[in-house]
């Protein structure tokens, strides 16, 4: 917003006013300031429905994976570009990122538990999954929405994650899968509205 000032009466009190804003804005429409709550934060963020992206490749032979449900597609369509963000503290990333090619699984509906146990930080993530490895070395999740083999293109710092941009190179979707979705802090299923 651009403030004319004409004197410097009109100076103060359009500081006045622009300061007093956050303020009337939260006591008209009941708005909040962001605290250093971060439950609080999650749990505003996760009333926004998204898909749930595994993210897998091969590692010095064996299979590392994460899931993301911060995916976004259509970032460009020419070069096509994906991007996700992760945390700076996730241990699987720096393994992961060494990969020539990431493969990206959107999961489908019936994948609840398989989310749940590539998002794990304990036992075998890949335990009775159904996954196949491309020979670039993406690996990919069986009866998902979608799949991608996508190469790093850019990571840049953003607070607590890093905001990564992904190629995607190839691509491959299947029409009779239903995505898994994330909404609220609970596995959901799309259904069409009334």
């Amino acid at each position: 917003m651009t403030l004319l000032s004409f004197d410097k009466d009109h100076d103060d009190a359009a500081k006045e006013l622009a300061n007093a804003a956050p303020e009337l804005a939260q006591a008209e429409f009941g708005l909040q300031l962001v605290t250093d709550d971060h439950a609080q934060l999650r749990s505003a963020f996760s009333r926004f429905p998204s898909g749930i992206a595994a993210l897998c490749a091969s590692v010095d032979g064996a299979p590392a994976g994460m899931v993301a449900t911060s995916f976004s597609v259509g970032v460009s369509f020419d070069p096509p570009l994906v991007m996700f963000s992760v945390q700076n503290s996730s241990t699987t990333w720096p393994r992961l990122r060494t990969a020539p090619q990431i493969g990206v699984s959107i999961l489908g509906r019936e994948h609840a538990k398989i989310a749940s146990q590539l998002a794990s930080r304990k036992g075998d993530r890949f335990a009775g999954v159904d996954a196949v490895t491309t020979a670039s070395g993406a690996v990919l999740i069986g009866e998902s929405a979608i799949w991608m083999e996508c190469q790093i293109l850019s990571e840049t710092p953003a607070g607590d994650h890093h905001i990564v941009v992904l190629e995607v190179k190839s691509i491959r979707v299947e029409h009779d899968v239903e995505p898994l979705i994330y909404h609220a802090s609970k596995f959901r299923q799309l259904s069409e509205a009334v």
